[in-house]
């Protein structure tokens, strides 16, 4: 049973990326996956099938028999370089798919390094879509940050990947969510939250794949909800670089960690600053989850 609090921070935030590593699936099997979450008894904390734009008409082959008027799919699209070519595609999908209510991309995400980047973004993006921009933490990511809120899009940043360098410090990721916060830019993340807390993990689904030390995505959602609700930048680093699972509770109403206490009001006014995370793994995430908070009552 999930209480309120947890459904409220967590409600359709896991954009499943079969696609992507370390899982890589094919086309079929991350399509037939997703059909299945969409109907099964944690499809509250799905979000989105993310895949790249150029493998738009891929889905559209192996999603046909899945696809039911009046219940459409939500996409999120990953523009690559060609952006003007990656744009066209998302058009031509939405608006065959749109007019027969089966699948709508109603997302898009890209990348870009600095503001000429942002704005070319913005210029390109199909009418209708919400855009994520996945930006670099190690530098001026503030002054990224507020680019895009002034173009009118949404932040992305990447918390981990295959191998350990990928995932970024925790002082660079808190200078990520408080500028976010403080720039009222809403954000997701991805890759390496596979897991509810911080800890020593599996990089790849490899038998003798080495480990490296993974946040959480309890740790970022809260770290970000503890920023919203005034919180200083040390307690949400803190709060980034929590493993200790007996330092956070889970109650019906609220989430507790340490001296904090997130009642489901606040986490879903955070939600305004809290959008999703890209996993290419849904069962990992929900099933941890449940077995922690089962553990904790």
């Amino acid at each position: 049973m999930v209480g309120a609090a947890l459904r409220t921070l967590l409600h359709e935030t896991i954009d499943y990326a079969g696609l992507f590593p370390p899982a890589s699936l094919d086309m079929p099997a991350a399509v037939a996956n997703y059909a299945a979450y969409r109907v099964g008894p944690d499809a509250w904390a799905l979000g989105r099938f993310v895949l790249p734009a150029a493998r738009l008409g891929e889905f559209e082959q192996a999603a046909e028999a899945l696809l039911t008027p009046g219940d459409p799919w939500r996409l999120s699209a990953l523009l690559g370089p060609e952006l003007d070519a990656d744009a066209a595609r998302v058009r031509d999908v939405s608006r065959r798919h749109g007019a027969r209510g089966t699948a709508a991309v109603d997302t898009v995400e890209l990348r870009a390094a600095d503001a000429t980047a942002i704005a070319r973004a913005a210029a390109i993006i199909p009418e209708g879509a919400i855009a994520y921009v996945e930006l670099p933490v190690a530098g001026d990511v503030r002054a990224l940050v507020r680019a895009v809120g002034r173009a009118g899009l949404r932040a992305k940043v990447r918390t981990g990947g295959v191998t350990a360098d990928a995932v970024p410090s925790s002082g660079e990721l808190v200078v990520f969510l408080e500028a976010c916060v403080a720039a009222g830019v809403p954000f997701k993340a991805t890759a390496g939250l596979h897991h509810p807390l911080r800890g020593a993990y599996r990089l790849t689904y490899e038998p003798a794949s080495p480990t490296g030390t993974m946040f959480g995505f309890l740790n970022v959602f809260l770290a970000a909800a503890l920023l919203a609700a005034g919180g200083s930048r040390a307690e949400a680093q803190a709060l980034l670089e929590e493993s200790d699972p007996a330092a956070l509770h889970v109650d019906d109403d609220a989430l507790v960690w340490r001296a904090h206490r997130f009642t489901a009001p606040q986490l879903a006014a955070a939600r305004g600053h809290i959008v999703s995370f890209g996993s290419c793994s849904f069962t990992e995430p929900v099933e941890e989850l449940r077995e922690m908070t089962s553990a904790r009552r």
